[in-house]
């Protein structure tokens, strides 16, 4: 009978490494599993946040890499004591509230602190010692990609650790909003309510996509009462304060504003290289530090473009061959155009395609689906896209509060009809230029 399979773990967590750098994280290190039984190689991961990352985003990579060094076929699986990954339900019977999974990269110990973000940081894990008690609720907002939703899941997934057995709840806003007009439409209503009015711990991405949103307003001030009044911890984000979303009904501005409202500004030029260099060490990699000083100097104000530019230096180092200097940072950038200028606008985006298409903004923002009108609207979402920083969610807002997937659609439609139509593609590029070069 022949023996079981042995299998040097260091050696295969090299190959993921190795073959998927994107994929790679510096925790996959301190991961050890149990020895190969009957084909399948076990590992234990204790955070469940971990677990989910690895299970959904990694299994392929770990099942080729463990193939290579073992020299036999084998299966990966992820245990972990906690999932997080929805439970199977009963058929034709979907989820009353659509939960997000947290991810395995936005923990506290990932969260690099400086002056801009010191008191939000402070407040997140305060709360998670003292949840429903200090501050509740908890308000923090500042502009697109400075870190609240970051922020926002360290403190549900350290919640969790902390204390597992309570029911932490973490959605966007947008999610919430569409599970609410889905509940009332199909006439369970009452099972959205339970699932939002029984947590432990509410957390709402985005608040801001309240606005305008009526019904919907009405639903979470009734929310935010019943887990108010049980000491259950409210934790929200917004890109702006709660006095300033526009349409945001008295009663919810004043709630917002009950407990903590905590600002995030864009991080000092220190903080941006302590960023670089802590994601970088995530990824296993060294970065000369004259890079990570010319990538903090020209990408200022989004910590998620920072970190976007990092990941294409590394695949361009790791998969393209270049190597790691300032050129190449260089050349990445210059794909962004000038970041010492002010923030590309979504009104810009919009009155430089009204202009080169003849048509009135209101028509570009309303609801007429005639070709004439509708096309423009596409363009005008595929170059937000493309020159700014902003989520789908955020650019479908803009629209008139159009929903993300409308976005992505419309994104995917421009992409395709530029392959074949060289008019449009000369437009695109003409669009762009102008706009990165604006002023």
């Amino acid at each position: 009978m022949p023996t079981e399979t042995t299998l040097d773990w260091d050696r295969l967590v090299e190959t993921v490494q190795a073959d998927e750098p994107d994929l790679y994280r510096s925790w996959f290190t301190s991961l050890r599993p149990s020895q190969p039984q009957g084909g399948q190689l076990t590992v234990q991961v204790n955070d469940p946040a971990q677990a989910y990352y690895l299970r959904e985003q990694c299994r392929k990579a770990f099942v080729q890499a463990a193939m290579k060094v073992s020299g036999h076929l084998l299966t990966v699986e992820f245990s972990s004591p906690q999932e997080l990954h929805p439970q199977p339900l009963a058929v034709n019977q979907p989820p009353a509230l659509t939960e997000m999974p947290l991810s395995a990269d936005y923990t506290f110990d990932q969260f690099v602190v400086g002056a801009s973000n010191r008191l939000a940081h402070a407040a997140c894990g305060a709360v998670c010692n003292q949840l429903g008690t200090l501050y509740n609720p908890l308000f923090i907002h500042g502009a697109s990609g400075l870190g609240k939703t970051h922020l926002l899941q360290a403190t549900c997934a350290e919640v969790l650790r902390l204390t597992p057995d309570l029911r932490v709840l973490y959605v966007t806003c947008e999610t919430f909003v569409n599970d609410f007009v889905r509940a009332i439409a199909s006439g369970q209503w009452q099972p959205f309510r339970d699932c939002t009015r029984r947590a432990d711990l509410l957390a709402i991405d985005d608040v801001q996509f309240l606005a305008n949103r009526e019904s919907s307003q009405e639903e979470l001030f009734h929310t935010f009462n019943v887990l108010y009044q049980s000491r259950k911890q409210i934790i929200l984000t917004a890109d702006t304060a709660p006095n300033d979303i526009p349409t945001l009904e008295d009663r919810l501005v004043s709630r917002f504003n009950w407990g903590l409202v905590v600002q995030i500004d864009a991080p000092t030029r220190e903080t941006r290289q302590a960023i670089l260099h802590k994601k970088a060490h995530l990824r296993g990699v060294e970065i000369p530090s004259e890079v990570t000083d010319y990538i903090a100097e020209h990408v200022e104000d989004n910590v998620r473009l920072l970190e976007g530019t990092l990941t294409r230096l590394i695949t361009e180092s790791q998969l393209g061959g270049k190597p790691l200097n300032v050129q190449t940072a260089r050349e990445i950038l210059s794909t962004y155009g000038n970041h010492n200028q002010r923030p590309l606008q979504i009104s810009e985006i919009l009155e430089a395609v009204s202009k080169h298409f003849g048509i009135r903004l209101q028509e570009l923002l309303g609801r007429k689906r005639n070709r004439s009108i509708s096309h423009p609207r596409q363009v005008a979402m595929y170059l937000a896209r493309k020159l700014t920083p902003l989520s789908l969610e955020e650019i479908g807002m803009h629209f008139g509060g159009r929903d993300h997937s409308t976005v992505l659609h419309a994104e995917r439609s421009v992409e395709s009809e530029r392959a074949a139509d060289h008019q449009l593609s000369q437009a695109l590029t003409q669009l762009s230029q102008r706009l990165l070069t604006r002023g």
